[in-house]
Protein backbone atom coordinates (compact mmCIF):
# COMPACT_ATOMS: atom_id res chain seq x y z
CA UNK A 1 0.00 0.00 0.00
CA UNK A 2 1.05 3.73 -1.01
CA UNK A 3 0.67 5.86 1.62
CA UNK A 4 -0.65 9.20 1.19
CA UNK A 5 1.57 12.06 0.93
CA UNK A 6 1.55 15.47 2.62
CA UNK A 7 1.90 17.77 -0.14
CA UNK A 8 5.07 19.46 -0.62
CA UNK A 9 4.10 22.80 -0.52
CA UNK A 10 1.01 24.26 1.15
CA UNK A 11 -2.35 24.38 -0.59
CA UNK A 12 -4.58 27.05 -1.36
CA UNK A 13 -7.39 27.51 1.33
CA UNK A 14 -9.82 28.30 -0.28
CA UNK A 15 -9.30 24.41 -2.60
CA UNK A 16 -8.92 23.04 0.62
CA UNK A 17 -12.14 23.39 1.44
CA UNK A 18 -13.82 23.25 -1.35
CA UNK A 19 -12.53 19.95 -1.75
CA UNK A 20 -13.79 18.97 2.14
CA UNK A 21 -17.08 20.26 0.77
CA UNK A 22 -16.76 17.70 -1.83
CA UNK A 23 -16.05 14.72 0.61
CA UNK A 24 -19.56 14.67 1.89
CA UNK A 25 -21.06 13.55 -1.88
CA UNK A 26 -22.07 10.24 -0.06
CA UNK A 27 -23.17 11.23 3.14
CA UNK A 28 -26.55 10.99 4.20
CA UNK A 29 -28.85 13.75 3.39
CA UNK A 30 -29.49 14.97 7.25
CA UNK A 31 -30.54 18.26 6.22
CA UNK A 32 -33.10 17.16 4.71
CA UNK A 33 -34.37 15.18 7.38
CA UNK A 34 -33.57 11.77 5.57
CA UNK A 35 -31.74 9.74 8.66
CA UNK A 36 -33.21 8.56 11.62
CA UNK A 37 -29.78 8.49 13.69
CA UNK A 38 -26.40 9.91 14.56
CA UNK A 39 -27.36 13.73 13.62
CA UNK A 40 -29.26 16.06 15.52
CA UNK A 41 -29.53 18.80 13.07
CA UNK A 42 -32.26 21.95 13.50
CA UNK A 43 -31.27 24.46 10.74
CA UNK A 44 -28.05 25.57 9.46
CA UNK A 45 -28.75 29.10 11.27
CA UNK A 46 -28.17 26.84 14.61
CA UNK A 47 -25.24 25.33 13.09
CA UNK A 48 -23.81 28.50 12.55
CA UNK A 49 -24.54 30.07 16.09
CA UNK A 50 -22.69 26.76 17.54
CA UNK A 51 -19.65 26.86 15.27
CA UNK A 52 -19.07 30.34 16.28
CA UNK A 53 -18.90 29.31 19.75
CA UNK A 54 -17.09 26.57 19.19
CA UNK A 55 -14.68 28.89 17.03
CA UNK A 56 -13.43 30.93 19.69
CA UNK A 57 -12.35 28.52 22.34
CA UNK A 58 -10.92 25.64 19.83
CA UNK A 59 -7.62 26.19 20.83
CA UNK A 60 -8.70 25.93 24.47
CA UNK A 61 -7.84 22.83 26.37
CA UNK A 62 -9.65 21.47 29.39
CA UNK A 63 -6.86 19.49 30.59
CA UNK A 64 -6.06 21.61 33.34
CA UNK A 65 -9.36 23.45 35.19
CA UNK A 66 -6.43 26.06 36.38
CA UNK A 67 -5.47 27.34 33.49
CA UNK A 68 -8.33 28.10 31.13
CA UNK A 69 -10.40 28.93 33.69
CA UNK A 70 -12.76 30.36 31.22
CA UNK A 71 -13.37 26.45 30.39
CA UNK A 72 -13.90 25.31 33.98
CA UNK A 73 -16.77 28.23 34.30
CA UNK A 74 -18.59 27.14 31.18
CA UNK A 75 -18.38 23.80 32.80
CA UNK A 76 -19.38 24.33 36.28
CA UNK A 77 -22.54 26.15 35.14
CA UNK A 78 -23.39 23.04 32.07
CA UNK A 79 -23.45 20.76 35.41
CA UNK A 80 -25.13 22.92 37.19
CA UNK A 81 -28.13 23.81 34.35
CA UNK A 82 -28.05 19.64 33.98
CA UNK A 83 -28.73 19.34 37.58
CA UNK A 84 -31.39 21.55 37.72
CA UNK A 85 -32.67 19.64 34.61
CA UNK A 86 -32.42 16.10 36.37
CA UNK A 87 -34.27 17.38 39.86
CA UNK A 88 -30.16 16.87 41.53
CA UNK A 89 -30.10 18.51 44.82
CA UNK A 90 -27.98 20.66 45.97
CA UNK A 91 -24.75 18.66 46.03
CA UNK A 92 -25.27 17.09 42.33
CA UNK A 93 -21.84 17.43 40.63
CA UNK A 94 -20.20 16.27 37.78
CA UNK A 95 -17.83 16.84 34.43
CA UNK A 96 -18.32 17.09 30.68
CA UNK A 97 -17.01 14.37 28.80
CA UNK A 98 -16.28 13.88 25.07
CA UNK A 99 -19.37 12.14 24.18
CA UNK A 100 -22.03 9.49 25.30
CA UNK A 101 -19.59 6.00 25.40
CA UNK A 102 -17.25 8.50 27.50
CA UNK A 103 -20.12 8.60 30.48
CA UNK A 104 -20.92 5.17 30.40
CA UNK A 105 -16.93 3.97 30.48
CA UNK A 106 -16.70 6.16 33.61
CA UNK A 107 -19.72 5.57 35.84
CA UNK A 108 -18.22 1.47 35.08
CA UNK A 109 -15.22 2.50 36.47
CA UNK A 110 -16.01 4.92 39.16
CA UNK A 111 -18.09 2.09 40.77
CA UNK A 112 -15.24 -1.15 40.42
CA UNK A 113 -12.93 1.31 41.91
CA UNK A 114 -15.52 2.56 44.74
CA UNK A 115 -16.42 -1.41 45.49
CA UNK A 116 -12.80 -2.45 45.31
CA UNK A 117 -11.75 0.23 48.01
CA UNK A 118 -15.37 0.42 50.10
CA UNK A 119 -15.97 -3.36 49.74
CA UNK A 120 -12.67 -5.08 48.68
CA UNK A 121 -14.38 -6.68 45.43
CA UNK A 122 -11.74 -8.49 43.13
CA UNK A 123 -14.53 -10.23 40.80
CA UNK A 124 -16.99 -7.53 40.31
CA UNK A 125 -20.11 -7.83 38.32
CA UNK A 126 -22.95 -5.60 36.69
CA UNK A 127 -26.75 -5.88 36.43
CA UNK A 128 -27.62 -4.30 33.15
CA UNK A 129 -30.62 -5.03 31.06
CA UNK A 130 -30.68 -6.79 27.60
CA UNK A 131 -31.49 -3.70 26.22
CA UNK A 132 -28.49 -1.62 27.89
CA UNK A 133 -27.03 0.35 24.81
CA UNK A 134 -23.47 -1.21 23.62
CA UNK A 135 -20.84 1.21 25.67
CA UNK A 136 -22.19 -0.82 28.42
CA UNK A 137 -20.82 -4.47 27.15
CA UNK A 138 -18.06 -2.25 25.54
CA UNK A 139 -17.04 -1.20 29.54
CA UNK A 140 -17.55 -4.32 30.86
CA UNK A 141 -15.13 -5.55 28.30
CA UNK A 142 -12.61 -2.86 28.85
CA UNK A 143 -12.42 -2.55 32.74
CA UNK A 144 -13.67 -6.19 33.32
CA UNK A 145 -16.39 -5.83 34.89
CA UNK A 146 -18.70 -8.95 33.85
CA UNK A 147 -22.39 -8.07 32.73
CA UNK A 148 -25.06 -9.99 33.89
CA UNK A 149 -28.45 -9.42 32.25
CA UNK A 150 -32.00 -9.13 32.58
CA UNK A 151 -34.13 -10.30 30.18
CA UNK A 152 -37.21 -8.27 28.08
CA UNK A 153 -40.64 -9.26 29.02
CA UNK A 154 -42.86 -10.48 26.47
CA UNK A 155 -43.60 -6.98 25.59
CA UNK A 156 -39.99 -6.12 25.29
CA UNK A 157 -39.37 -4.19 28.26
CA UNK A 158 -36.80 -4.83 30.99
CA UNK A 159 -38.06 -7.48 33.21
CA UNK A 160 -36.80 -7.20 36.83
CA UNK A 161 -38.39 -9.57 38.59
CA UNK A 162 -35.13 -11.62 38.63
CA UNK A 163 -33.22 -8.90 39.66
CA UNK A 164 -32.69 -8.65 43.01
CA UNK A 165 -31.45 -12.55 42.92
CA UNK A 166 -28.76 -10.95 39.83
CA UNK A 167 -26.88 -8.79 42.80
CA UNK A 168 -24.57 -10.35 44.93
CA UNK A 169 -21.81 -8.95 47.42
CA UNK A 170 -19.48 -8.58 43.64
CA UNK A 171 -22.12 -6.35 41.95
CA UNK A 172 -20.48 -3.33 42.08
CA UNK A 173 -23.83 -1.01 40.09
CA UNK A 174 -27.25 -1.60 38.72
CA UNK A 175 -27.99 -0.06 35.23
CA UNK A 176 -31.28 1.46 34.10
CA UNK A 177 -31.83 3.10 30.52
CA UNK A 178 -34.37 6.27 29.77
CA UNK A 179 -34.94 5.33 27.47
CA UNK A 180 -33.25 2.36 26.17
CA UNK A 181 -32.00 2.99 22.68
CA UNK A 182 -33.46 -0.43 20.61
CA UNK A 183 -37.36 0.40 21.27
CA UNK A 184 -37.03 3.71 23.59
CA UNK A 185 -39.10 2.14 26.55
CA UNK A 186 -37.96 4.03 29.77
CA UNK A 187 -36.70 0.84 32.38
CA UNK A 188 -38.81 0.30 35.69
CA UNK A 189 -35.79 2.86 37.42
CA UNK A 190 -38.02 3.27 40.68
CA UNK A 191 -38.30 -0.32 41.43
CA UNK A 192 -34.60 -1.14 40.17
CA UNK A 193 -33.77 1.96 42.67
CA UNK A 194 -35.57 0.33 45.84
CA UNK A 195 -34.00 -3.10 44.99
CA UNK A 196 -30.66 -2.11 44.87
CA UNK A 197 -30.55 0.59 47.67
CA UNK A 198 -31.71 -2.34 49.81
CA UNK A 199 -28.69 -4.31 49.18
CA UNK A 200 -26.34 -1.33 49.40
CA UNK A 201 -25.21 -0.95 45.02
CA UNK A 202 -25.38 2.27 43.53
CA UNK A 203 -27.94 2.90 40.64
CA UNK A 204 -26.72 4.67 37.41
CA UNK A 205 -28.89 5.41 35.01
CA UNK A 206 -28.01 5.93 31.24
CA UNK A 207 -29.98 9.18 29.84
CA UNK A 208 -27.51 9.97 27.11
CA UNK A 209 -30.49 9.56 24.62
CA UNK A 210 -33.34 11.11 27.32
CA UNK A 211 -31.84 13.42 29.71
CA UNK A 212 -32.06 16.68 27.60
CA UNK A 213 -35.60 15.33 26.15
CA UNK A 214 -37.67 13.31 28.72
CA UNK A 215 -37.71 16.82 31.30
CA UNK A 216 -39.18 19.19 28.73
CA UNK A 217 -41.78 16.29 27.64
CA UNK A 218 -42.53 16.21 30.96
CA UNK A 219 -43.20 19.67 30.95
CA UNK A 220 -45.34 19.28 28.45
CA UNK A 221 -47.18 16.91 30.14
CA UNK A 222 -46.36 13.73 29.07
CA UNK A 223 -46.70 11.31 31.90
CA UNK A 224 -43.71 9.28 32.25
CA UNK A 225 -42.46 7.21 35.35
CA UNK A 226 -39.61 9.34 37.66
CA UNK A 227 -36.05 7.83 36.13
CA UNK A 228 -33.69 11.05 37.17
CA UNK A 229 -32.44 12.23 40.82
CA UNK A 230 -35.60 12.46 41.99
CA UNK A 231 -35.60 8.97 42.54
CA UNK A 232 -33.62 8.12 46.09
CA UNK A 233 -31.76 5.05 44.43
CA UNK A 234 -30.15 6.55 41.29
CA UNK A 235 -26.59 7.97 42.53
CA UNK A 236 -25.76 8.96 38.81
CA UNK A 237 -26.75 9.82 35.58
CA UNK A 238 -25.70 10.56 31.75
CA UNK A 239 -26.81 12.54 29.44
CA UNK A 240 -25.49 13.72 26.35
CA UNK A 241 -25.56 17.58 25.46
CA UNK A 242 -25.19 16.42 21.52
CA UNK A 243 -27.88 14.29 21.15
CA UNK A 244 -31.29 16.40 21.97
CA UNK A 245 -29.48 18.97 24.09
CA UNK A 246 -28.81 20.42 20.43
CA UNK A 247 -24.67 21.09 21.51
CA UNK A 248 -22.14 20.88 18.71
CA UNK A 249 -20.52 17.12 18.08
CA UNK A 250 -17.65 16.21 21.68
CA UNK A 251 -20.29 17.13 24.79
CA UNK A 252 -21.73 14.97 27.46
CA UNK A 253 -22.27 14.59 30.99
CA UNK A 254 -22.05 12.49 33.88
CA UNK A 255 -23.61 13.78 37.52
CA UNK A 256 -23.04 12.17 40.66
CA UNK A 257 -25.13 12.63 43.59
CA UNK A 258 -22.79 13.76 45.54
CA UNK A 259 -18.37 14.69 45.13
CA UNK A 260 -18.10 11.55 47.44
CA UNK A 261 -19.07 9.38 44.24
CA UNK A 262 -17.14 11.65 41.94
CA UNK A 263 -13.77 11.23 43.58
CA UNK A 264 -13.88 7.68 42.67
CA UNK A 265 -14.49 8.57 38.68
CA UNK A 266 -10.63 10.81 39.50
CA UNK A 267 -7.35 9.94 38.39
CA UNK A 268 -4.06 11.39 40.48
CA UNK A 269 -0.30 10.30 39.79
CA UNK A 270 1.98 12.02 42.56
CA UNK A 271 5.16 10.52 41.46
CA UNK A 272 5.59 11.78 37.39
CA UNK A 273 8.43 13.15 36.57
CA UNK A 274 6.24 15.96 34.71
CA UNK A 275 4.95 16.87 37.62
CA UNK A 276 1.79 15.59 39.93
CA UNK A 277 -1.31 15.16 37.59
CA UNK A 278 -4.81 14.80 38.10
CA UNK A 279 -7.55 14.17 35.78
CA UNK A 280 -11.44 14.05 35.98
CA UNK A 281 -12.37 12.01 33.30
CA UNK A 282 -10.91 9.97 30.90
CA UNK A 283 -9.69 12.62 28.14
CA UNK A 284 -6.53 14.13 29.46
CA UNK A 285 -6.97 17.23 26.61
CA UNK A 286 -10.40 17.90 26.51
CA UNK A 287 -11.58 20.44 23.76
CA UNK A 288 -12.63 23.96 25.07
CA UNK A 289 -15.10 24.23 21.84
CA UNK A 290 -17.20 21.71 22.95
CA UNK A 291 -17.95 23.35 26.41
CA UNK A 292 -18.09 27.22 24.75
CA UNK A 293 -20.50 25.60 22.00
CA UNK A 294 -22.19 23.36 24.78
CA UNK A 295 -22.91 25.97 27.18
CA UNK A 296 -23.86 28.64 24.68
CA UNK A 297 -26.20 26.44 22.80
CA UNK A 298 -27.70 26.08 26.37
CA UNK A 299 -28.32 29.87 26.76
CA UNK A 300 -29.87 30.24 23.21
CA UNK A 301 -32.32 27.66 23.63
CA UNK A 302 -33.34 27.77 27.17
CA UNK A 303 -36.28 26.27 28.81
CA UNK A 304 -38.92 27.79 26.27
CA UNK A 305 -36.58 26.56 23.45
CA UNK A 306 -36.04 22.78 24.13
CA UNK A 307 -40.01 22.89 25.14
CA UNK A 308 -40.62 23.81 22.07
CA UNK A 309 -38.22 21.27 20.54
CA UNK A 310 -39.55 18.42 23.05
CA UNK A 311 -43.20 19.64 21.54
CA UNK A 312 -41.95 19.20 17.75
CA UNK A 313 -40.59 15.83 18.54
CA UNK A 314 -43.37 14.10 19.87
CA UNK A 315 -45.47 15.47 17.35
CA UNK A 316 -43.55 13.62 15.10
CA UNK A 317 -43.28 10.78 17.04
CA UNK A 318 -46.89 10.14 17.44
CA UNK A 319 -47.17 10.82 13.75
CA UNK A 320 -45.15 7.70 13.23
CA UNK A 321 -47.05 5.65 15.51
CA UNK A 322 -50.39 6.53 14.23
CA UNK A 323 -48.69 6.33 10.46
CA UNK A 324 -47.64 2.70 10.81
CA UNK A 325 -50.18 1.65 13.08
CA UNK A 326 -52.31 2.48 10.11
CA UNK A 327 -49.77 0.80 7.64
CA UNK A 328 -51.16 -3.06 7.36
CA UNK A 329 -49.34 -5.57 8.78
CA UNK A 330 -47.11 -2.93 11.21
CA UNK A 331 -46.60 -2.75 14.94
CA UNK A 332 -44.43 -0.65 17.32
CA UNK A 333 -42.06 -2.92 19.34
CA UNK A 334 -42.70 -2.62 22.85
CA UNK A 335 -44.31 1.09 24.34
CA UNK A 336 -41.72 3.24 23.71
CA UNK A 337 -41.95 6.70 25.63
CA UNK A 338 -39.72 9.51 24.12
CA UNK A 339 -38.48 10.18 21.44
CA UNK A 340 -37.22 6.71 19.36
CA UNK A 341 -39.01 3.68 18.66
CA UNK A 342 -38.42 0.75 16.32
CA UNK A 343 -41.44 -1.39 14.26
CA UNK A 344 -41.95 -4.23 13.10
CA UNK A 345 -43.40 -7.24 10.81
CA UNK A 346 -46.66 -8.46 11.83
CA UNK A 347 -46.98 -10.66 8.90
CA UNK A 348 -44.86 -13.75 8.68
CA UNK A 349 -45.39 -12.90 4.66
CA UNK A 350 -43.55 -9.41 5.08
CA UNK A 351 -40.25 -9.21 5.09
CA UNK A 352 -39.48 -5.94 7.46
CA UNK A 353 -35.65 -5.87 6.54
CA UNK A 354 -36.89 -5.91 2.57
CA UNK A 355 -39.24 -3.44 3.73
CA UNK A 356 -35.91 -1.34 4.96
CA UNK A 357 -34.34 -1.95 1.56
CA UNK A 358 -37.14 -0.36 -0.15
CA UNK A 359 -36.82 2.34 1.58
CA UNK A 360 -33.53 3.18 1.46
CA UNK A 361 -33.94 2.94 -2.53
CA UNK A 362 -36.10 6.10 -2.01
CA UNK A 363 -33.38 7.84 -0.20
CA UNK A 364 -34.11 7.52 3.79
CA UNK A 365 -31.23 5.91 5.71
CA UNK A 366 -32.07 3.34 7.38
CA UNK A 367 -31.37 1.43 11.07
CA UNK A 368 -32.22 -1.95 11.22
CA UNK A 369 -32.78 -4.01 14.90
CA UNK A 370 -32.61 -8.04 15.51
CA UNK A 371 -34.47 -9.87 18.33
CA UNK A 372 -37.02 -9.01 16.98
CA UNK A 373 -36.28 -7.63 14.08
CA UNK A 374 -37.30 -4.51 12.73
CA UNK A 375 -37.03 -0.64 11.88
CA UNK A 376 -35.49 1.96 13.93
CA UNK A 377 -36.15 5.41 13.59
CA UNK A 378 -34.30 7.95 16.58
CA UNK A 379 -37.11 11.05 16.01
CA UNK A 380 -36.00 15.23 16.41
CA UNK A 381 -38.00 18.06 15.79
CA UNK A 382 -36.87 18.30 12.31
CA UNK A 383 -38.86 15.31 11.48
CA UNK A 384 -41.93 16.82 11.93
CA UNK A 385 -41.03 18.28 8.32
CA UNK A 386 -40.81 14.78 6.94
CA UNK A 387 -43.09 12.40 8.57
CA UNK A 388 -45.87 12.56 5.87
CA UNK A 389 -43.18 11.69 3.08
CA UNK A 390 -41.40 8.92 5.27
CA UNK A 391 -45.05 7.21 5.95
CA UNK A 392 -45.94 7.58 2.23
CA UNK A 393 -42.44 5.79 1.33
CA UNK A 394 -43.32 3.03 4.02
CA UNK A 395 -46.65 2.08 2.81
CA UNK A 396 -44.98 2.10 -0.73
CA UNK A 397 -42.23 -0.23 0.26
CA UNK A 398 -44.69 -2.33 2.19
CA UNK A 399 -47.02 -2.98 -1.16
CA UNK A 400 -43.47 -3.80 -3.19
CA UNK A 401 -42.54 -6.42 -0.85
CA UNK A 402 -46.04 -7.91 -0.72
CA UNK A 403 -46.32 -7.69 -4.37
CA UNK A 404 -42.55 -9.40 -4.82
CA UNK A 405 -41.91 -11.85 -1.91
CA UNK A 406 -38.73 -11.94 -3.42
CA UNK A 407 -37.40 -8.89 -2.56
CA UNK A 408 -37.03 -10.76 1.09
CA UNK A 409 -34.13 -13.01 -0.31
CA UNK A 410 -32.20 -10.99 -2.25
CA UNK A 411 -30.05 -7.63 -1.26
CA UNK A 412 -29.20 -6.79 2.06
CA UNK A 413 -32.69 -7.98 3.52
CA UNK A 414 -31.81 -11.56 3.00
CA UNK A 415 -27.88 -10.66 4.54
CA UNK A 416 -29.39 -8.94 7.67
CA UNK A 417 -32.19 -11.64 7.82
CA UNK A 418 -29.51 -14.29 7.91
CA UNK A 419 -27.00 -12.55 10.48
CA UNK A 420 -30.44 -11.60 12.71
CA UNK A 421 -30.36 -15.26 12.85
CA UNK A 422 -27.38 -17.17 12.94
CA UNK A 423 -27.25 -19.46 15.91
CA UNK A 424 -23.19 -19.08 15.76
CA UNK A 425 -22.55 -15.93 17.78
CA UNK A 426 -19.07 -16.20 18.08
CA UNK A 427 -18.42 -16.76 14.50
CA UNK A 428 -20.43 -13.92 14.05
CA UNK A 429 -18.54 -11.43 16.32
CA UNK A 430 -15.19 -12.87 14.57
CA UNK A 431 -16.00 -12.61 11.49
CA UNK A 432 -17.12 -8.95 11.74
CA UNK A 433 -14.27 -8.09 13.72
CA UNK A 434 -11.88 -9.68 10.43
CA UNK A 435 -14.10 -7.29 8.10
CA UNK A 436 -14.58 -3.90 9.99
CA UNK A 437 -10.86 -4.51 10.63
CA UNK A 438 -10.41 -3.94 7.42
CA UNK A 439 -11.85 -0.63 7.37
CA UNK A 440 -8.81 0.44 9.66
CA UNK A 441 -6.13 -1.00 7.16
CA UNK A 442 -3.28 1.10 5.84
CA UNK A 443 -5.09 2.95 3.20
CA UNK A 444 -9.00 2.74 4.78
CA UNK A 445 -9.18 -0.57 3.24
CA UNK A 446 -10.72 0.64 0.52
CA UNK A 447 -14.07 1.26 2.10
CA UNK A 448 -16.15 -1.43 3.28
CA UNK A 449 -20.20 -0.27 4.03
CA UNK A 450 -22.06 -2.00 6.16
CA UNK A 451 -24.24 -3.43 3.63
CA UNK A 452 -25.39 -3.65 0.26
CA UNK A 453 -24.42 -0.61 -2.33
CA UNK A 454 -22.10 -1.59 -5.11
CA UNK A 455 -19.45 -3.60 -3.75
CA UNK A 456 -20.06 -6.35 -1.16
CA UNK A 457 -21.21 -4.59 2.51
CA UNK A 458 -19.84 -5.67 5.73
CA UNK A 459 -23.39 -7.83 6.76
CA UNK A 460 -23.83 -8.85 3.09
CA UNK A 461 -19.58 -10.21 3.34
CA UNK A 462 -20.22 -12.21 6.58
CA UNK A 463 -23.20 -13.87 5.41
CA UNK A 464 -21.61 -15.20 2.29
CA UNK A 465 -18.57 -16.55 4.52
CA UNK A 466 -21.71 -18.24 7.10
CA UNK A 467 -23.16 -19.55 3.93
CA UNK A 468 -19.91 -21.40 2.65
CA UNK A 469 -19.17 -22.52 6.34
CA UNK A 470 -22.48 -24.21 6.49
CA UNK A 471 -22.34 -26.24 3.27
CA UNK A 472 -19.08 -27.03 3.60
CA UNK A 473 -20.65 -28.93 7.22
CA UNK A 474 -23.03 -30.29 5.22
Amino acid sequence: MTHARLPDQGRDAAAILDELDGFAAEDPAYRDGRIWSLVYHLDDAHDDFAHAAYRRYSSANGLNPAAFRSLKRMETDIVSMAAGILRGGPDTCGVLTAGGTESCLLAVKTYRDMARKTRRVSRPNMVIPATAHVAWFKAAEYFGVKPRLLPMTAGHATDIVKLARRIDRNTVMVLGSAPEYPHGTIDPIAEMAGIAAAKGVPVHVDACVGGFILPFMEMNGADLPDWDFRVPGVTSISADLHKYGYAAKGASLILYRDLDLLKHQMFVHQDWPGGVFASPALLGTRPGGAYAAAWAVMQKMGTDGYRDLARRTSEAVEALKAGIAATGGLAVIGNPQGPLLAYRSTDPDLNIFAVADRLEARGWSVNRVQNPDGIHAMVTARHREVTGAYLADLAQAVAEVRADPALADSGSAAAYGMMAHVPLRGMVKSRVLDIFAEMYRAGGGGGVDLHAGGEPGLIDRIATRYVRWKSRRG
